[in-house]
């Protein structure tokens, strides 16, 4: 018996040894409720590595999402760790206290994030960083390989170009563009996907050294262009076509592109898995002209500053950092992780990817979202206007600047 009870002792002594002093069981909020599968497999890899620690992804409506966590948050009744918005919609989090400040001493990868990435998860009025940031998007033209090659059209090089490619499309009974404009936000997509190369990097550098505002004839004849092209070439009756429609109508192989972003490219082979993807940049007047995509960082990871498990959020927030995980992201979900020294499997993200080093801010969400009225509610319903033929270029230039001044500071001088 004594034997017996000496050999349970050394049993349980091992066990104590082996295991962690205590269990800290994680709670992980997100909006991506369409990546909740990819998710449990990355939190099933950082398990295994730390025993003890549990993860419980839980996700909620995007739309609401924001209006959700910070509720939560002010309630202390938030999560441990968080996805949060970039850019605005991290500023209405953290300005509040609620998210734990970030260093490269707490998380050291952060130390060889780009610039503008670390940017984009900061706060503006100190520089300080909430959260690891987790991906890129890039507003471009996606395209049918297959109608492209069977209808002799080469990826255009000049603005000519890319409406002779739509004309092209159009004689061969196949409509050019699939975008509809009856989702807000689509409105916002096609102007700055299909017009960043024409408004060009002076402009935009010029916008933010205060220089410029939105009257300037660089955006405003970009903004003709635009409509221009949307009411040749766009579907009949796209004012009234709203965002998953105008998905199906180029899924479908009925419409020879699309401007969207990287985000649509694992929607449409999900949609029809034979369809075969180009991209491009929409071009400039001239072959000379920068080719600019829009490009944006879609969000990052946080930790609660008043969790009770911080030092174990953190240690999730590392992995979510990590190479190994930014690695996983990209294969899984087919998007541009922002962990640098990440490869793309996939050839169509490597060219995004590529595309990405020729680029401005996507406007209004990177610059113009932070004050009321927001520069995307602006331009989305001003070009809706336009498309209707209900205002001019130069007008909307005038709306967005004098609205944007009841709260940007440069456009009140």
């Amino acid at each position: 018996m004594k034997t017996n009870l000496i050999r349970i002792g050394a049993a349980l002594s091992a066990v104590l040894v082996a295991a962690p002093a205590f269990a800290q069981d994680l709670t992980f909020w997100s909006w991506r409720q369409e990546d909740r599968a990819a998710y449990e497999t990355f939190i099933d890899t950082f398990e295994t590595a730390n025993p003890g620690i549990t993860v419980k992804f839980e996700t909620f409506e995007a739309a609401n999402y924001n209006t959700i966590l910070s509720t939560a948050l002010a309630g202390g009744v938030g999560p441990d760790v968080m996805m949060v918005r970039a850019y605005g919609g991290l500023e209405n989090v953290a300005s509040a206290g609620y998210l734990e400040e970030l260093t490269t001493a707490s998380v050291p990868a952060l130390a060889d994030f780009a610039a503008p990435a670390i940017a984009a998860e900061s706060m503006r009025s100190d520089g300080k960083l909430y959260a690891v940031p987790f991906a890129s998007q890039t507003q471009l033209v996606i395209y049918n390989k297959a109608l492209f090659d069977a209808n002799g059209i080469a990826e255009p090089q000049t603005w000519d170009e890319l409406k002779a490619a739509a004309q092209k499309l159009k004689d061969a009974g196949v409509i050019p563009f699939a975008n509809g404009t009856a989702t807000a936000w689509q409105n916002e997509t096609v102007t700055f996907g299909l017009g960043s190369s024409l408004m060009g990097k002076d402009f935009y550098d010029a916008l933010m050294a205060g220089e410029a505002d939105f009257t300037d004839a660089r955006f405003t004849g970009a903004l003709g262009e635009i409509a221009a092209v949307a009411a040749e070439y766009f579907p009949d009756g796209f004012i009234g076509l709203d965002y998953p429609s105008a998905q199906q109508l180029f899924s479908s192989g009925m419409a020879g592109m699309f401007i969207g972003g990287s985000y649509e490219l694992a929607t449409f082979k999900t949609q029809n898995p034979d369809i075969e993807l180009g991209v491009f940049a929409a071009p400039g007047k001239t072959a000379e002209d920068a080719k600019l995509v829009g490009l944006y960082f879609d969000g990052g990871y946080a930790a609660n500053a008043a969790g009770a498990n911080k030092e174990a959020s953190v240690k999730f927030l590392n992995y979510l950092a990590s190479q190994e995980f930014g690695q996983a992201f990209a294969n899984t979900l087919n998007n541009i992780s922002t962990i640098p020294g990440v490869t793309f499997d996939n050839p169509l993200l490597a060219e995004v990817n590529d595309l990405n080093k020729s680029s401005i801010p996507y406007l209004m969400l990177a610059h113009f979202r932070y004050g009321e009225p927001s520069g995307s509610v602006l331009i989305q319903g001003e070009m809706q206007k336009l498309f209707a033929g209900e205002t001019t270029p130069e007008a909307i230039g005038e709306a967005l600047t004098t609205g944007l001044a009841a709260w940007y500071e440069p456009f009140q001088k």
